[in-house]
């Protein structure tokens, strides 16, 4: 029964990969694929929670698989998050940033000092989740 419930999570996370390739195929924005893809990410999250797939490591309290505790897991999975969503953040910040910037400079030259300092401050955001991620990982070894 584990093994099924896990295969039918991990078949509806990958679904969505198949409509954003048919919307691309038809030429049609994908971001209605995308949103489908986080959600299907956070069903399965509960999913898992829900029907208690893994449960034999649950079970034992404290136990360790190849070397790591549940905790340890979950730790790793915060670090992954911290950097992922602050790239995506920051990201979208410099991509917004950066096109005002480059249209600021072409009417006039002496706005670059201005417009790179504003492009920094979204790349650091980027860092800052990097930073977080390095704090956690630090209390995990």
């Amino acid at each position: 029964m584990e093994f099924i419930t896990s295969l039918f999570l991990v078949a509806v996370l990958i679904s969505p990969l198949f409509l954003v390739a048919y919307m691309q195929k038809k030429g049609k924005n994908a971001k209605r694929g995308l949103i489908v893809n986080i959600v299907g990410f956070f069903v399965i999250c509960i999913g898992f929670t829900v029907f208690n797939v893994g449960e034999s490591v649950a079970a034992a309290g404290e136990a360790t698989v190849g070397g790591l505790t549940v905790g340890d897991g979950i730790g790793l999975l915060g670090a992954a998050l911290a950097t992922g969503l602050s790239c995506i953040g920051g990201g979208i910040a410099v991509a917004s940033s950066a096109t005002a910037a480059i249209g600021a400079i072409s009417e006039d030259a002496k706005m670059f000092g201005k417009s790179l300092i504003f492009v920094g401050m979204a790349e650091g955001v980027a860092l800052y989740g990097m930073l977080v991620s390095f704090q956690i990982l630090g209390k995990i070894g």
